[in-house]
């Protein structure tokens, strides 16, 4: 089971140059040179994840809808007016204009902000988790399409191509970088296994009871188990067991609440999302708390 790495090869860059600098620093001046980084990393992401969360927000809208996600810009779905750019900063913009079109007054849904603020949020996290390495990029990217395709299928069920595709391909292709900056290019191999063999086993579940799981859903395994495989084998087996164990709890839930039946679909996208991230995030600690109770 491998860590993300704290010190990755691109340290070894700066090492020669500052180690008579760093001669007789103390283990915790050390530590708090770290901590400064880690904060440093994950308020910057968080600023960028706010950022990142208004074009989610345009492939939310758009990607269900066929529509491109680069043109024509941002526009009410209802006047068609252009926003404008200060109309357009995260958050702050939806609040001033109190959650209305500014040239038609339509209502502009709360999910807007809560996804900037979401992804903010994620990013920030994300950038504390792994600050110096160089898996960070793969695992931003990670984040903000789990995002978009949890909010997708929820309000479409529906896990797109046009999402999951890029979303693995790019993750794929910044693991492979990770991995040879890295030095331990080996480790991008076991991620590439990991998400082949996430993805035959959703595949077998879902020939075997096709109606509780989504081809989306088995699509979607492969970027899953490729991020998780990156972090060690432990990570892929409790992120998808929570994946599954949040389906459960909540679909459980839901049916006993009577806001659903148990023949309404409820996504599992999300669930699979949450598990995978909740790994990511705290996947050392509870594997610690798991084997040494």
């Amino acid at each position: 089971m491998r860590q993300a790495r704290s010190e990755p090869a691109a340290h070894a860059v700066f090492a020669a140059f500052g180690a008579s600098s760093r001669k007789g620093l103390n283990p915790a001046r050390e530590r708090a040179d770290a901590g400064v980084v880690t904060m440093a990393t994950a308020a910057g992401c968080g600023i960028l994840g706010l950022l990142v969360g208004s074009f989610v927000n345009v492939v939310i809208w758009r990607i269900p809808r066929k529509e491109s996600i680069v043109r024509p810009a941002s526009h009410c779905p209802a006047c068609s007016a252009t926003v404008r750019p200060y109309d357009n900063v995260p958050i702050l913009s939806w609040a001033l204009l109190r959650g209305r079109c500014r040239d038609c007054g339509e209502r502009i849904p709360v999910r807007y902000p809560l996804v900037e603020l979401a992804c903010g949020v994620l990013w920030a996290g994300l950038g504390a988790r792994f600050a110096g390495s160089w898996a960070l990029p793969a695992f931003l990217v990670l984040g903000a399409g789990l995002l978009a395709l949890s909010v997708i299928d929820l309000e479409h069920y529906l896990l797109p191509n046009r999402v999951v595709y890029p979303l693995g391909i790019t993750c794929a292709a910044l693991l492979g970088v990770a991995g040879v900056a890295d030095g331990d290019p080996a480790v991008w191999l076991r991620a590439l296994v990991a998400g082949t063999v996430a993805f035959v086993a959703f595949f077998v579940i879902h020939v075997v009871a096709p109606r509780g799981m989504g081809f989306g859903d088995v699509r979607l395994s492969f970027v899953l188990g490729l991020a998780l495989g990156w972090l060690g084998w432990g990570y892929v087996a409790l992120g998808l067991f929570l994946g599954f164990l949040y389906g459960a709890v909540i679909g459980a839930g839901l049916i006993a609440t009577r806001l659903r039946s148990r023949r309404d679909h409820v996504p599992f996208g999300p669930f699979l999302a949450a598990g995978t991230l909740t790994a990511a995030l705290w996947g050392q600690s509870i594997l610690d708390w798991y084997l040494h109770r």
